[in-house]
């Protein structure tokens, strides 16, 4: 249904469009959920006007990588609580992986996940369908099926494909339809008891790790997979330093490969679980000061295509468990701007252009979608940032049901004060 959107004007804001290399003080005006007009000083009437100066005016964020549980685990997040901490985030596209209870591996599962989204009226959502049914890694899903249904793209997320015959196929398959391939890669014959990365503090903590061969292995193996077919094809979450020259040596040959990084995966080393605790079990494992010089490098150098939170959110209860049997995740989109900052800016590894890039049009571009950019006539997708206020993560106060966040009581930069979708007012900073 068309939204009947008011005129809104966002004046004096400074836009950065990276994907048209805008960066400049302009007004821009909203209405009938497209952008109409952009230029200095524009004097057109609005039924809302927005004085942005000072602040940042960009195109909505994008997350390739969400999971918010919904079928089957709503007690950890629904599609709608997870929608609403999308946008208190800035992101005003989000994709959800298919490992929900039960996973998302036929087109009724697909269309569920798209009727959610429509009703929680927040964040636009998209979801990725299971490669294999049941995510056993066995037999492949009704590919096709998911596509005619919205797939925008499949993965088994939580569990790499072993079995190379199968990934053959899917990726065969998933060329007819013009649909990426993102994988999860872990070679479970390394990693399947690992629970944090394979080294010395994991010898010094007793916990049983995962070798940074797991990740590297199955990406080498399907990046000679794509020289056979050709398909698009996503690296999720990619962790190691072996990983990143892995990635450039397929962007060196011209493949149609991309990755995404987290915030927890540049911030964070396996040195935080000194204490067991959970909140820092994710999976890939954090890894070392090596590794995180690695993934930077790569991203100043243009490598990385994507920033991705990875939000996973869980019951209290089940992060309460002991290290070996808790579940792995962290809940941070609403945070995750202002984390990305820290981890990029701050240091002097990119600027907020280059940053946003990866979070917009670059993301869009993985998924093949006409998003992620604000030029006249696009879909008014906007975010509206303030670069330098202060805060203080603060779980409870959430959107999210989940408060496994390890970034809890950090003082962060970058805040988040409207975010807009298809020209409607989605979330407003209230403090």
């Amino acid at each position: 249904m068309k939204n009947e959107s008011q005129r809104i004007l966002i004046k004096g804001g400074r836009l950065i469009d990276p994907k048209n290399s805008i960066d400049r003080v302009a007004d821009i005006l909203l209405a009938d959920e497209q952008v109409v007009r952009i230029g200095s000083k524009l004097t057109e009437p609005a039924d809302r006007v927005m004085d942005a100066a000072g602040k940042i005016v960009a195109p909505g964020l994008i997350d390739l990588h969400v999971h918010f549980r919904e079928p089957g685990d709503e007690e950890e997040e629904t599609i709608a609580s997870g929608s609403a901490a999308a946008v208190a985030g800035g992101f005003t596209s989000v994709v959800c992986m298919p490992n929900t209870t039960p996973p998302v591996d036929e087109a009724t599962s697909v269309e569920y996940v798209h009727r959610m989204g429509r009703q929680a009226r927040k964040t636009f959502v998209y979801v990725m369908g299971a490669i294999t049914k049941e995510r056993a890694g066995k037999e492949l899903s009704e590919m096709g099926l998911m596509t005619q249904a919205g797939a925008i793209g499949f993965t088994d997320d939580g569990s790499g494909v072993q079995d190379t015959g199968v990934m053959l196929r899917a990726m065969k398959y998933a060329s007819i339809f013009g649909r990426v391939v993102a994988q999860h890669c872990e070679d479970r014959s390394l990693g399947k008891n690992g629970v944090m990365n394979a080294g010395y503090n994991a010898t010094v903590l007793g916990l049983p790790g995962m070798d940074p061969l797991a990740e590297e292995l199955m990406l080498w193996r399907d990046i000679q997979l794509v020289k056979k077919t050709g398909v698009r094809y996503h690296a999720q979450h990619i962790s190691t330093a072996g990983s990143v020259n892995i990635i450039r040596q397929a962007k060196v040959e011209g493949l149609p490969v991309t990755c995404e990084v987290t915030p927890h995966h540049l911030l964070l080393t396996e040195e935080a679980i000194v204490d067991y605790d959970t909140n820092y079990k994710v999976n890939p494992p954090l890894r070392t000061k090596k590794d995180i010089e690695s993934l930077m490098q790569a991203i100043a150098d243009g490598i990385i295509d994507a920033l991705a939170t990875d939000h996973a959110p869980h019951l209290r209860s089940e992060k309460e468990l002991e290290f070996l049997t808790a579940p792995c995740g962290i809940a941070g989109i609403e945070c995750a701007l202002s984390l990305y900052r820290k981890a990029l800016i701050d240091t002097g590894v990119c600027d907020w252009s280059r940053m946003l890039a990866m979070l917009t049009f670059k993301p869009a571009a993985v998924l093949n979608v006409a998003k992620g950019s604000l030029a006249v006539g696009d879909r008014a997708d906007v975010v509206v940032i303030d670069p330098d206020a202060q805060w203080t993560v603060d779980a409870e106060k959430f959107y999210s049901k989940g408060r496994n966040c390890p970034y809890h009581g950090w003082q962060v930069k970058g805040k988040v004060l409207y975010t807009l979708v298809a020209g409607e007012v989605r979330f407003e900073e209230k403090e």
